[in-house]
């Protein structure tokens, strides 16, 4: 789940101004939250494709949601009463986000990281900065899972994206702070960069138990190759839940030519977002692999209605509203189908190359150097943003009364 925040954080970083207020015996988890603590009952279907709407259902929400987990795109500091979320994430630019606001309820969870004895008692300031960062990741996400009746997914600094033992040290000291605050290992998830050394640090994981959330990083060339090769060797790595972008996927298309699958998806006057979305939930299902599919970047509800039966969707708050405002009837003009399933994914047939058995060789030839390249490149966005937070914390580091 991403975030949606409506301040700058580069005006942030110049002025460093993110007030850090040390009391005693604070903690994080001491907040009051004014909402009700009552949460949508939304769950997959998991029997026969359906072709109508249960009459009992009253609003286009209710359909959808009897067919996929839906799960709102921001963490609602706006609509959190009206659109409770089901699952959140924890990233850096979440971090970015609390810190440009007046006020919120997880202000103090950074207070607190921000005061920790440990990590200022750090001599490396590098590892001061990493520790905070650490600590205030956990001390929101923390917070996150008090408010979610699913799972928390934490981000896992990129910048170690192409170090398989470097993701698996960073996860488990994420999981030891995690621990410390008893949030238990089944309430989260770790969301880590799917290049092929991502994806073996999520195969080590998920075998010691722990639930990985593999997201694509990308840019341009052969862009469907690219990202079916990630989704292919995610769900035989076993991660826990693959996410897939797939307005990004059709933006792309919109501008660029040459991929052949684009090309042979537009001649079936087919979307490509939809197609890949499509295309990986059947590959899932049909061989057994025990991954979840998430789609986001979710544009209209016609998207969303494209992907009915997918495990979860991410939403935007304007198709949220839209679909809570529409009423739901069996005549509507897209009919409330079942699209995916894990029946209808046993029909699916896919090409020979698809069903390789994925290692680091047949992952980057799949891809190619110059997509191995562009593939670099797609991480740079999520590298900023995580050494815009430590910038940050070196700003208001110290606090005035430390």
């Amino acid at each position: 789940m991403s975030v949606t925040l409506p301040s700058s954080s580069s005006a942030l970083l110049k002025s460093g101004k993110c007030r850090v207020s040390i009391r005693p015996n604070v903690s994080s988890t001491n907040l009051l939250f004014k909402f009700q603590r009552s949460f949508p009952q939304i769950r997959a279907s998991t029997g026969n494709p359906s072709s109508s709407l249960d009459t009992g259902l009253n609003s286009e929400l209710d359909a959808v949601s009897s067919f996929s987990e839906i799960v709102p795109d921001t963490v609602i500091f706006d609509d959190f009463e009206r659109f409770p979320p089901t699952a959140a994430t924890v990233s850096s630019s979440l971090l970015l986000g609390i810190c440009s606001l007046p006020d919120t309820i997880f202000r103090s969870a950074i207070e607190t990281a921000l005061a920790d004895s440990e990590c200022y008692a750090e001599e490396n300031s590098n590892s001061r900065l990493s520790c905070f960062s650490n600590k205030a990741l956990v001390n929101v996400g923390s917070d996150l899972a008090k408010l979610v009746p699913g799972r928390v997914s934490t981000e896992v600094d990129a910048r170690l994206a192409y170090d398989t033992h470097g993701i698996v040290r960073k996860v488990h000291e994420l999981l030891k702070l995690y621990n410390e605050v008893e949030v238990p290992a089944e309430r989260l998830l770790f969301k880590i960069p799917a290049t092929w050394q991502g994806i073996e640090a999520s195969r080590l994981l998920e075998s010691e138990g722990i639930q990985t959330h593999l997201t694509f990083v990308y840019r341009y060339m052969r862009l469907i190759i690219i990202l079916f090769s990630q989704a292919a060797a995610a769900a035989q790595a076993g991660a826990s839940v693959i996410q897939i972008f797939v307005g990004r996927v059709r933006d792309w298309a919109r501008n660029h030519s040459g991929d052949p699958e684009i090309e042979a998806a537009r001649r079936r006057g087919e979307d490509p977002g939809l197609a890949l979305v499509t295309k990986a939930y059947n590959y899932i299902h049909k061989y057994g692999h025990k991954s979840k599919l998430m789609a986001a970047a979710v544009r209209n509800k016609q998207d969303l209605f494209s992907l009915l039966g997918v495990d979860y969707i991410i939403a935007p708050l304007k198709v949220l509203r839209s679909l809570k405002e529409s009423a739901a009837y069996p005549d509507e003009k897209y009919g409330f189908v079942r699209r995916l399933s894990p029946n209808s994914a046993v029909d699916y047939n896919f090409k020979d190359e698809e069903l390789v058995k994925w290692d680091q060789l047949t992952f980057a030839s799949a891809m190619g150097a110059a997509a191995e390249e562009l593939l670099a490149s797609g991480l740079d966005g999520y590298i900023n943003q995580t050494k815009r937070v430590e910038e940050l914390f070196g700003k208001i580091w110290p606090p005035p009364n430390v």
